[in-house]
């Protein structure tokens, strides 16, 4: 025996068992404007940063024996360059100009991370030799990439009006 169903039951029954898709609009992206203030506020912490990296990087150059105290300042140089250097390459950018100019000041970063670790190896060899000192004491800061980070931030700010 075949049961009947009526003509509108069988649309109901479909639609009780599809799953219901709430459609939720995509988050709104935030402005340029919003990004480019985002990503200069942590250049602007990046360039403040190397100030005191460039004179821990500087301390190991200095004649004579270095001191526990200037390892310790590398030490902790590096993990605030490090813990910038996550936070602008977490920024969430969308625009082509500020990608470039975020991959660019990781660079930088990333190269003055380098500069401090390279001033601990060679103020605190494992084989101490000549050339070692005399590479040693020719370092006097963080150089030129310090300098291009400051344009590159200050070229953004501009940006801002």
């Amino acid at each position: 025996m075949r049961i009947r169903t009526p003509p509108g039951a069988v649309r109901w029954l479909r639609a009780a068992r599809t799953p219901i898709r709430h459609h939720h609009p995509a988050p709104a992206r935030p402005s340029h404007r919003a990004q480019l203030l985002a990503l200069v506020a942590v250049l602007d912490e990046a360039v403040a940063a190397q100030t005191p990296a460039d004179a821990a990087v500087a301390a190991c150059g200095e004649p004579g024996p270095v001191s526990r105290g200037t390892a310790r300042l590398c030490s902790r140089q590096s993990s605030t360059l490090h813990r910038l250097r996550t936070r602008l390459q977490d920024l969430e950018l969308t625009d082509p100009d500020l990608l470039r100019a975020q991959a660019h000041a990781a660079r930088l970063i990333a190269y003055d991370l380098w500069m401090l670790r390279q001033s601990l190896d060679l103020a605190f060899p494992l084989r101490p030799d000549p050339r070692t000192e005399a590479t040693r004491l020719r370092l006097n800061g963080l150089g030129r990439h310090a300098d291009d980070l400051r344009r590159l931030r200050d070229g953004l700010r501009e940006e801002t009006g």
